[in-house]
């Protein structure tokens, strides 16, 4: 979760100052639904409930007290999972944990373990969601910009029922980019767009390949994509390099997705088979270098023949 949003607000008179080095930890609690976890991961029916905590401890010289909450998670521009900023109303998963202690002080090395409980509304749509549980602390600067600090878990739920996994790769746009040498290829950049319309969690795999006319000189690159929430998209960009321009380049973009089961250690892979997503472009890939070389090569080639066939008219009038 990331660990920090930055917002102006008001100063609240029990924020602490700025410059106030305060630190602490925090990780999912050794409860029954696991030791040693990562993060959160449930497996619930709808209407399901079940019990978990925070471990919170304070590394700090002094006492701190932080806000326990949870929010809905989503994915930045990078891929990375985010959650809401504190204070903005969660509407899936972030709405339907209820933490129990919302505001906790801990003196200099204490540590605590604060439960939660999370209820899946009756009527909650099956698939994957995705939330965050942070202890947060907001910052007051001088200028008044409150910075709001937060360490937390991440927590991913799915809702028991038909799983409907789709992809869709959209957007595709492939530029050449020629160089100064003509013996030397080029390369391409491919920026396309991959969509999460289903309701479970994917993790692509890309392939992006490039070629001339029926294919030749075929060239190909990997791209390693982050997984994708339900509902996300995400913009990437590929650098191919060792792209010949044969007048027409075709780019074809292929995602093969596995679907997220669990991210708990051990947990059972997806039964589901890997969906298989494309998406296509082209553009002209003109060997310019070339071209301009073939150019000045005719136009020298037609000035001789000029320059000849007025030499021979020039000789011909001094015959005649």
């Amino acid at each position: 979760v990331s660990p920090a949003a930055t917002a102006s607000a008001a100063a609240s008179a029990a924020a602490p100052s700025a410059d106030t080095t305060v630190t602490w930890s925090v990780r999912p609690a050794d409860t029954a639904q696991g030791r040693d976890r990562p993060n959160y991961a449930y497996d619930l029916q709808p209407g399901g409930t079940v019990g978990d905590a925070l471990y919170v401890a304070n590394r700090s010289p002094q006492p701190i007290t932080l806000s326990v909450y949870a929010a809905d998670g989503f994915l930045t521009e990078d891929g990375s999972l985010d959650i809401l900023a504190g204070g903005v109303a969660s509407t899936d998963l972030g709405s339907w944990v209820q933490v129990e202690t919302p505001e906790l002080t801990l003196d200099s090395g204490a540590s605590a373990e604060v439960p939660f409980l999370i209820t899946v509304p009756a009527d909650a749509p099956p698939g994957d969601y995705a939330a965050g549980v942070v202890a947060s602390m907001r910052v007051t600067a001088d200028n008044g910009t409150i910075t709001e600090r937060r360490l937390g878990s991440r927590v991913h739920l799915r809702v028991l029922g038909d799983l409907a996994p789709a992809l869709t790769v959209g957007d595709v746009v492939v530029d050449y980019h020629g160089t100064a040498n003509p013996v030397e290829a080029g390369s391409a950049t491919v920026t396309y767009t991959l969509t999460n319309t289903g309701n479970t969690r994917l993790d692509p795999a890309v392939d992006v390949a490039l070629g001339g006319p029926f294919g030749l000189a075929a060239v190909s690159a990997a791209d390693d994509a982050p997984e994708l929430l339900p509902g996300s998209s995400l913009q990437r960009t590929v650098e191919v390099a060792g792209v010949v321009p044969l007048g027409l380049l075709a780019a074809d973009v292929t995602a093969t997705s596995q679907v997220v089961s669990r991210t708990l250690a051990g947990a059972e892979p997806s039964a589901l088979d890997p969906l298989v997503s494309e998406g296509a472009a082209a553009t002209a890939a003109m060997p310019w270098t070339v071209l301009a070389i073939l150019a000045a090569l005719a136009l020298f080639i037609v000035w001789r023949v000029v320059a000849a066939r007025r030499r021979k008219a020039a000789h011909a009038r001094e015959l005649a």
